[in-house]
């Protein structure tokens, strides 16, 4: 009688725990078709129970944007070289046309005065052969063999000029450094980054939004970026839409240009991306059961 009581007590014990987790599984359950997504504020952003689930990334209340410039580039050297000088330091301003790096090409320019030299040469035979035809001194073969080598000269002369004229590396845009890659008297070769350059005078704001806001999203939609670094509200509109849906996330990039004065505002810089969403643009699922996926 002992040991038969012992054994009845496990199992009564048993039967109670699943009787529990049955009702707990059935209430779970009744929660999530009644909501149509989870109780979690933590996961839902403490959205009420009638708003239509959404993933953080994706969400108006959250959506991130990234300050990038409009304009920028990686400068590198196109000849095996060494640097002789970096005119402006990271960070350091400068403009349009302005030399911004010096590399050695002491051998390239004495090819190219070796190539000036054997042009000059080769032009005065030209001359002096077509003065010789007109003389009948001379035949038409040679006359014609002397000024295609005059030609042939002038090539291998047009040839180190541009050679040489790649020892200067000129900025594209006024702008600012954004990082030095390579540092004076470093050996390089040919194709190796030197200098991170970037135009700071046109910042765009970049961010990605859901693929069924393309439906009421347009250039010329007005918008604020709230800085991270900054902590204050900067005006923008968009200006251009990305041209291809990510089909996984069914999102798209937008990009935007600031509205007004951009002083304090720095490349890389991010913050919260605020707009209105008009009324009814994130319509509620069909079937209240099944969670609606941006």
């Amino acid at each position: 009688m002992i040991r038969g009581r012992f054994i009845l007590v496990p199992a009564l014990f048993l039967a109670v725990l699943v009787a529990l987790s049955g009702s707990l599984a059935v209430a779970a359950s009744a929660q999530i078709l009644q909501d149509g997504h989870p109780r979690d504020d933590a996961s839902n952003g403490g959205l009420p129970p009638s708003h239509p689930f959404q993933p953080s990334a994706l969400r108006a209340e959250s959506l991130r944007g990234q300050i990038l410039p409009r304009n920028y580039t990686t400068l590198a050297t196109e000849l095996p070289a060494r640097i002789l000088q970096i005119r402006v330091p990271e960070g350091g301003q400068f403009k349009a046309g302005d030399v911004l790096i010096r590399l050695d090409c002491s051998l390239q320019q004495a090819q190219l005065q070796k190539a000036r030299a054997a042009r000059s040469a080769a032009e005065k035979i030209a001359a002096v052969n077509a003065r010789l035809a007109e003389m009948k001194s001379m035949g038409n073969l040679e006359v014609a063999t002397s000024v295609a080598e005059a030609a042939k000269a002038r090539a291998e002369e047009s040839l180190w000029d541009a050679t040489v004229s790649k020892c200067l590396l000129v900025a594209p845009f006024s702008g600012r450094v954004a990082e030095q890659k390579a540092r004076e008297h470093q050996y390089l070769q040919a194709g190796q980054p030197i200098l991170d350059i970037l135009d700071d005078s046109r910042l765009e704001v970049e961010f990605i939004a859901p693929s069924r806001w393309l439906a009421w999203i347009k250039p010329g939609l007005g918008f604020v970026l709230r800085g991270d670094e900054t902590g204050h509200d900067h005006a923008a509109k968009v200006i251009r839409i990305g041209a291809r849906v990510d089909s996984v996330s069914q999102s798209i990039k937008i990009t935007g240009e600031f509205v007004g004065d951009t002083e304090g505002l720095l490349a890389g810089m991010s913050g919260r991306v605020i707009l209105d969403v008009p009324a009814g643009a994130i319509p509620p699922p069909a079937n209240p059961a099944v969670p609606l996926t941006p």
